[in-house]
């Protein structure tokens, strides 16, 4: 053993089931030795949600309760899960599963597959793109890069939604999505896309989680099989689970009840790719012998960062924000965040450099420095005035401005019409560098007004948006120049990129950054417009803009700085102003009255328990009794029903009925599975109780506010005998 074992990288495991416990706070403790029954844990940004969940398991392991080959662990990025495996082996508690949803999905898939289906499993296809593309021929629909892009995204949403092609427009439409061509074609696309993946008997990843999902429903046998091999379920980031993968765990856990799931609603950011807190803020419903655990102890960010981050929830709306948490730093006083105002971009992305090169030379490591913006396309200034300021730099989650394929192809166009312009009839009638610009990349894509939505095609117009910005301003600075200065100018500013890409600041979409830490932030861009973004139109829209700045303030350690500019370009009208936001936060501003956190302070609740060697705590709930026989109840499902299994049932049949053809209605509308409606549960009990009000329905155990708000009117109006609309006012 040399003496590299003992170092940080390698550090020893502890020697006892109790060493594991060592060095957690009361709460992430709580978390550890919550062994049995389920647990949900609210866990803040920089809490050490992570540390909580691998000592849990790590202990369980040790002290004999959970055997390793029992405990599957999910997450969603092969680096958590690669992070979650290192930290375990490090506990001593190697041998359990840490995986993604679609590589546990897909383990299981190509191990019974032979079993369920027979023969060899189909070909996983590693990127859809070419298939949409053939789908897009079939259709005889012209479909340039960004827009396949699009489409497959939309594809992907349909499938996770467990949308099929027939409901995508009405599913699209409920949903508020902003479809990159016409609907129609989409579904239509969609269709021959899944058309062709039979023809050729492949699979892609959505495929993997919906045929498991079908064999594990489909198949009793092979269900109980993987039940009996994994006995304990962690679900890590469960503010992201979408509605397929949520099915997928249901059928992993069966009629158990050993599920750890962790999550925070305020970092709820990917909506658009199908996912939803929903699951997370009704786990107390669907588990009401839940155990649940919050943890506000933010061991990241200083209390002058976690002011803002808090201040920034305080006046949220919405469901999300109804359980934020307020954190509380553990860290010692550090320097307030920095708000500076730029009369234009340029502006603001050399004084971010500027402060950057002060930073490193006062000892700060580029490595812990990280430039977020709202958009891909505002990364080209900063990495000019980084390369200007001769500092490194890495891009993450992006392609570098000059290597992306649109502005690659505009350089192969610009390059020629410098060369042969005068045979270029787009070209005869202007005569200024910036309208020649304007004239070549026209034919590429560009247009005097940005697209509607927010995808690929939006994202390539404004790269090519930023080169008709680039060639105003070089003309600007350099009077007579041509349209050959200009390529010349291109080519320069394309080589001074060249930077080390490991020790570099960071330039990162905000999107990018979730999971991520730096002593120092620039937050940039924060203007209204671009945070939140100008195609943000509905409430849900505007809340998760602001959730997402949440997320870019709590990546912060130390220092953070947030900037805007009044305009775009030197010399322009100053009429922007700063995100709405910051109303109340920074210096100047007016207050926005702010509200207490629903959520509550750290702490732990515990639900009921059916283990007789646990005595329950006491809580403030009244008992649930059977209505029929008076027995107090303990089972979820009975208790949801309101009377003990056994207990004779009063049900309206009709009624119940009339309530399942309602929901199956509703669900196609909606896009969602039946059960995200109303679970058959729910639906016999309404049958039993035959609600006549709002406040009878509100007492059934299922019936939340949210959805007492969206469907009480046509569940009261079906238990009345009366005929009801298509669906329910959509939230």
């Amino acid at each position: 053993m040399t003496a590299a074992t003992h170092s940080t990288l390698f550090p020893q495991a502890p020697d006892s089931a109790d060493a594991v416990l060592d060095g957690l706070d009361p709460e992430q403790r709580e978390v550890a030795t919550a062994l049995h029954g389920p647990v949900c844990v609210l866990a803040g940004a920089g809490t050490g949600k992570t540390r909580a969940i691998t000592h849990r398991i790590a202990y369980g392991v040790r002290a004999g309760i959970l055997q390793p080959s029992s405990v599957l662990a999910v997450t969603f990025t092969n680096r958590a899960a690669g992070e979650m495996r290192g930290r375990l082996r490090q506990l001593g508690a190697a041998g359990v599963q840490a995986r993604t949803f679609h590589s546990a999905a897909l383990r299981q898939l190509q191990y019974f597959w032979p079993k369920a289906i027979g023969g060899s499993m189909p070909r996983l296809v590693d990127r859809k793109i070419q298939l949409v593309a053939d789908a897009a021929a079939a259709c005889r629909i012209r479909l340039d890069r960004n827009e396949l892009r699009d489409v497959t995204a939309e594809i992907e949403w349909s499938k996770v939604t467990q949308t099929v092609p027939a409901d995508y427009a009405l599913a699209a439409a409920k949903a508020g999505r902003d479809a990159p061509r016409d609907p129609a074609e989409v579904a239509q696309l969609y269709n021959v896309y899944e058309d062709l993946k039979r023809d050729r008997s492949v699979i892609d990843f959505e495929d993997v989680l919906l045929l498991t999902v079908g064999i594990l429903q489909d198949r009793h046998d092979i269900a109980d099989q993987v039940r009996s091999q994994y006995q304990h379920f962690v679900v890590d980031e469960y503010q992201d689970v979408s509605p397929l993968q949520q099915r997928l765990l249901e059928l992993w856990l069966g009629d158990r009840d050993n599920l750890c799931v962790v999550g925070d609603a305020s970092q709820t950011i990917y909506s658009f790719t199908g996912a939803t807190p929903d699951h997370l803020l009704d786990f107390r419903t669907r588990h009401p012998g839940a155990t649940v655990v919050k943890l506000v102890r933010d061991y990241r960010s200083t209390p002058q960062v976690v002011h803002l981050a808090n201040g920034l929830l305080a006046q949220a709306r919405g469901r999300a924000a109804d359980h934020r948490l307020e954190l509380v730093s553990q860290r010692d006083p550090g320097p307030e965040p920095v708000y500076t105002e730029y009369t234009d971009e340029p502006a603001e992305a050399e004084g971010a450099a500027r402060r950057i090169r002060d930073l490193m030379d006062a000892g700060v490591p580029a490595s812990e420095i990280a430039i977020l913006f709202r958009t891909n396309s505002q990364s080209e200034s900063y990495e000019q005035a980084l390369a200007d300021a001769g500092i490194p730099y890495q891009l993450r989650g992006a392609e570098r401005f000059f290597d992306r394929p649109e502005v690659r192809k505009a350089g192969i166009a610009l390059r020629g019409a410098a060369r042969f312009g005068g045979n270029d009839s787009l070209l005869d009638d202007v005569v200024d560098l910036p309208s020649q610009v304007r004239a070549v990349l026209s034919g590429e894509g560009w247009t005097t007004e940005p697209p509607a939505g927010s995808g690929a095609v939006r994202e390539r117009w404004e790269s090519l948006a930023a080169l008709v910005n680039l060639a105003q301003d070089f003309a600007a600075a350099k009077p007579g120049a041509t349209l050959a200065d200009l390529v010349a100018e291109l080519d320069e500013r394309a080589n001074a990129q060249h930077a080390p890409t490991v020790q570099g600041v960071t330039l990162a979409s905000l999107h990018s950054a979730k999971g991520l830490e730096w002593d120092v932030v620039f937050l940039v861009g924060v203007a209204e417009g671009m945070m939140p973004i100008t195609y943000a139109k509905t409430d849900e829209q505007i809340e998760e803009e602001r959730r997402l700045l949440y997320v870019g303030v709590t990546r912060a350690r130390q220092h953070l700085h947030v900037s805007w500019a009044l305009t775009r370009a030197p010399g322009g009208r100053p009429n922007r102003r700063p995100s709405r936001f910051l109303d109340g936060l920074r210096p100047g501003s007016a207050a926005t009255a702010g509200r207490a956190a629903a959520g509550g302070p750290g702490g732990v609740e515990r639900g009921f328990t059916s283990r007789p060697d646990v005595a329950p705590r006491r809580t403030q709930r009244t008992p649930a009794r059977c209505r029929v026989c008076g027995r107090t109840l303990t089972d979820a499902g009975e208790m949801k029903l309101m009377r003990c299994e056994d207990c004779p049932s009063d049900m309206d049949e009709g009624l119940y009925e009339r309530l399942r053809e309602w929901r199956a209605v509703q669900a196609q509308l909606s896009g969602q599975p039946d059960f995200c409606i109303f679970t058959d549960r729910t639906l016999m009990a309404i049958a039993e109780t035959e609600p006549s009000n709002p406040v009878e329905l509100s007492r059934i155990p299922g019936v939340l506010k949210r959805k007492l708000d969206r469907y009480g009117a046509d569940v009261l109006a079906i238990c009345a005998g009366q005929e009801v609309g298509e669906g329910a006012d959509g939230e």
